[in-house]
């Protein structure tokens, strides 16, 4: 017999709708607050009265902690470099203009030519020394001594300029700054000699004191004290004076003069030093060896003179003729400096270099216990430059006004 199943609670009936019905919410917007509206009384001000400005608790300012730090006092105004500052009375213009370049840019001028004549005896014993050197090389001894006579056209050649000018003179190219600085002066200077200006370089020396240079054919230096320090007319008179010996070849002829000489020059060191270790050699032996050493010295230096003609004696009394004459080479290019209107310039950069002078002696002086220290008489003779006195004595005839005819 089957048994039925389970019985199951059966859910309640809800009612069914037809219809779902939104709910009903009023339709009244809500008002916003009321406050009590209180009116503001304005305070009454008299007519024709200043407005009363509103009160502040008045509280004591408070004393500071710390002082108010105190404002710098102004800096005095810069003054001007006397390179730089155009009210200078030795300021000159160096706008650019026409410039007339003459026909005749050089010329060799008597000192130049006396300075050749006097380098004479050195390039003969210089000639005489590279022909016993030349004879190490046999058959090849011709052209040896024709390579060193060539060698004199180095001179004239820009690399080689170049070369000395750094490794000799200790010159560099200038920077832009002290391009812009030098270049227009330099123009200026060419504009009133009349000389074509590119065919010159310009160097300048890393030195503090007052010095310019004229080397070889187509160098002109100027120290950077002189650069920086000198206004842009007494700049110009230094370059002017320097032009002059470039103009009248005496840089040139004193270069070369100097080039042929160096063998004689050399060859006079190593027997100088070769004589003075045989003499401290000699003294070893006594009396006796230092009079062996002297005799054959002796004998060799009359053999050389014999036979040369006496020419050696000469080159005792060169030095003393190459300063007399480089002495009138100065003189020279202070009046071509002079005869481009510079001659005031020039004379103020001669009293510099005075003052200079006379530092430098006082300074001595004070360092050898208050005795002043007197040059020698060989001393001036060997000065390669005249004194102060000749200088400015030489230059009266362009400073004094020209009398109207």
């Amino acid at each position: 017999m089957t048994q039925p199943p389970p019985g199951y609670p059966e859910y309640p009936e809800y009612p069914q709708q037809s219809a779902q019905v939104p709910p009903q919410y009023p339709q009244q917007q809500p008002q916003p607050p009321t406050y009590p509206q209180t009116p503001y009384t304005y305070p009454q001000v008299p007519q024709g009265s200043a407005p009363i400005p509103p009160q502040y608790p008045q509280t004591p300012p408070q004393a500071p902690l710390t002082p108010p730090a105190q404002a710098p006092a102004p800096a005095p105004a810069a003054q001007p470099a006397p390179s730089e500052d155009p009210d200078h009375p030795n300021h000159i213009n160096t706008d650019a203009r026409r410039v007339h370049i003459a026909s005749q840019q050089r010329h060799t001028d008597a000192t130049a030519v006396g300075n050749l004549l006097l380098y004479l005896p050195n390039f003969l014993c210089s000639l005489a020394v590279v022909g016993l050197f030349s004879a190490l090389f046999g058959k090849l001894a011709f052209v040896v001594i024709l390579l060193w006579l060539a060698s004199g056209a180095l001179v004239f050649h820009r690399p080689t300029e170049s070369a000395l000018a750094r490794r000799l003179l200790h010159l560099r190219y200038p920077t832009p700054q002290e391009r812009a600085k030098i270049e227009p002066v330099w123009r200026e200077v060419t504009a009133r000699a009349g000389v074509e200006g590119r065919n010159y370089e310009l160097w300048v020396e890393d030195s503090d004191g007052l010095n310019a240079v004229a080397a070889a054919g187509h160098i002109v230096g100027v120290t950077r004290f002189a650069l920086n320090e000198l206004p842009n007319g007494e700049l110009a008179a230094v370059m002017a004076h320097e032009l002059g010996h470039h103009v009248g070849g005496h840089a040139w002829s004193g270069l070369l003069g100097y080039w042929y000489a160096l063998p004689g020059r050399m060859a006079w060191r190593v027997l100088k030093a070769f004589s003075v270790v045989a003499f401290h050699v000699s003294r070893a032996f006594g009396c006796f060896g230092v009079a062996f050493v002297v005799m054959i010295i002796g004998g060799l230096a009359f053999a050389t003179i014999s036979t040369l003609y006496g020419l050696p004696l000469l080159i005792l009394g060169v030095p003393y003729a190459l300063a007399a004459v480089g002495r009138r080479a100065e003189l020279r290019a202070d009046e071509h400096a002079a005869a481009l209107g510079f001659a005031p310039m020039l004379a103020s950069v001669l009293d510099k270099l005075h003052q200079g002078e006379q530092h430098e002696q006082a300074s001595q002086t004070a360092r050898n216990g208050g005795v002043p220290v007197e040059e020698s008489a060989l001393s001036k003779l060997l000065s390669s430059h005249p004194d102060y006195h000749t200088r400015l004595h030489h230059l009266q005839q362009y400073l004094q006004p020209q009398r109207p005819y």
